[in-house]
């Protein structure tokens, strides 16, 4: 018997060992550092990346998957039944564009949907997705449970530097030399798909406290579901982060791992992102 099959991009931020288990084909974002391409997940490991990326003095320039990889993995994993692909948010990267483009273009049966969001929570849609094929689920009907999920779920961005905003234009380097003179930190939390501040706050402890507080707010309780933290070379404040949630709003569990390439390359050293 056929059942759904389930294909993802790199920038979900899975522990290998989960799409292993869940046999989730998975797409790689390119990523571009002092003239370099690597692949996420295939030829760079995120502390490489970390490394090469402080050494750079430009940001890493990240690449969605063409096409043609999308019609490729497709057609391989069809074999097994139809495609559901999930990709990050179409606000964030032109990656569902190209999945699409590639439904199309290829033979397979394929139906596709925007996470609306990145890292663990485009993972965390993933494992719902994997749940709902093994339930039996058709692509409507996966969709449709979906997109109820999708809309309960926040993601929220932890920056402890601003460093790659300067790099990367969107701050000068007179506001990134008073930022980090006063230790600015700032929280942002998805929109729509985008991704908008929420607040700057001064010091690590506070923008940790703010984090959990804004948890707290939008979901006092998360016994039902799980979280998920991604870190950028900082897993101290990661388990903090998870000691002060499951304390605070006892989540069903936790996925905590390395935040890959394509979303460190906008979070900068010690970001975290916190999916619920």
């Amino acid at each position: 018997m056929q059942t759904l099959q389930v294909v993802t991009d790199s920038s979900c931020d899975l522990p290998k060992e989960l799409l292993e288990e869940y046999g989730v084909e998975v797409i790689s974002l390119s990523v571009a550092i002092d003239g370099r391409e690597f692949h996420e997940g295939v030829d760079i490991s995120p502390h490489e990346f970390y490394g090469k990326m402080a050494r750079s003095a430009q940001l890493p320039k990240t690449s969605q998957p063409s096409p043609a990889a999308f019609v490729e993995a497709f057609e391989a994993a069809s074999a097994d039944g139809p495609v559901l692909c999930l990709t990050m948010s179409s606000k964030l990267s032109g990656t569902y564009e190209a999945a699409c483009l590639a439904a199309e273009l290829s033979e397979a049966d394929v139906s596709t949907f925007d996470s609306l969001t990145g890292s663990l929570g485009l993972g965390l849609q993933v494992l719902k997705a994997c749940e709902l094929a093994k339930a039996g689920c058709d692509a409507s009907q996966a969709i449709a449970a979906l997109s109820a999920y999708r809309g309960e779920m926040t993601t929220l961005v932890l920056l402890n530097t601003v460093e790659n905003i300067v790099k990367g234009g969107r701050l000068s380097r007179f506001q990134g030399s008073v930022s980090k003179i006063l230790d600015i930190r700032v929280l942002l939390r998805d929109a729509d798909g985008a991704v908008v501040p929420m607040e700057k706050v001064h010091g690590r402890r506070r923008l940790m406290e703010h984090a959990v507080e804004t948890v707290r707010k939008i979901r006092p309780d998360l016994s039902d579901r799980d979280v998920g933290i991604t870190h950028f070379n900082n897993p101290e404040d990661a388990e903090a982060l998870r000691m002060a949630l499951d304390e605070q709003c006892h989540p069903r569990g936790f996925i905590i791992n390395d935040m890959g390439s394509t979303m460190a390359t906008y979070a900068g050293e010690g970001g975290m992102i916190v999916a619920f």
